[in-house]
């Protein structure tokens, strides 16, 4: 007698994840329900659990499918077909339409979920920590690239000013949240570029 094949999953773990994603970016992950999550990744409860684990598991998991999209992105946006004032104008630039076009002010996932869960759970600190290192290197790499192109004083630090840039994002994103205007928004971080550039 044969044996049935076990049925391949009927969900994209993608899609799933980002549905996720949408969900625990307006809510945060404790106020996140599994019925919340049932509805936005079009699963069952078990089923869920079965492929993704328990609460903070699929919040790290779509925490994880986020960042893995966002330095995509930003090695596309910081790259050097501009100069480094013109690419971290459209870094920002992009940061807002991520933050605001949505249908309603949420501002960055990482930034106005993960701090305020991250000493409840430590695995949700390392993950951030390691995502804010990681976005600080990369603007950094843009920086000594400007520095060698002769496009930035050479005398400057870039290790500073690259927390000094992403800083900057991430007060936009909580400005964005809280619903300060685009064009406020974009006077902010056009002046931040202007002092760090």
């Amino acid at each position: 007698m044969n044996k049935k094949r076990g049925r391949p999953p009927k969900y994209d773990a993608t899609e799933a994840l980002e549905g996720a994603l949408q969900v625990f970016w307006r809510k945060g992950l404790t106020a996140t329900s599994l019925d919340d999550l049932a509805e936005s990744m079009q699963m069952n409860r078990p089923s869920i659990y079965n492929a993704f684990g328990d609460k903070v598991s699929i919040y790290r998991k779509a925490f994880t499918q986020f960042t893995n999209q966002l330095g995509e992105e930003l090695d596309a946006i910081l790259d050097d077909s501009c100069t480094l004032k013109e690419a971290m104008l459209r870094f920002y630039e992009q940061a807002l339409i991520t933050y605001l076009d949505k249908g309603e002010p949420l501002g960055c996932f990482i930034t106005c979920t993960a701090p305020v869960e991250s000493l409840a759970h430590p695995e949700i600190r390392s993950d951030l920590a390691t995502l804010i290192t990681q976005v600080d290197s990369r603007i950094e790499c843009r920086l000594e690239r400007a520095k060698n192109s002769g496009d930035w004083s050479s005398s400057r630090d870039a290790k500073t000013t690259a927390k000094l840039f992403h800083a900057t994002l991430q007060s936009l994103a909580i400005r964005a949240r809280s619903g300060e205007a685009r064009d406020s928004l974009v006077d902010f971080y056009s002046s931040a570029v202007e002092l760090l550039c």
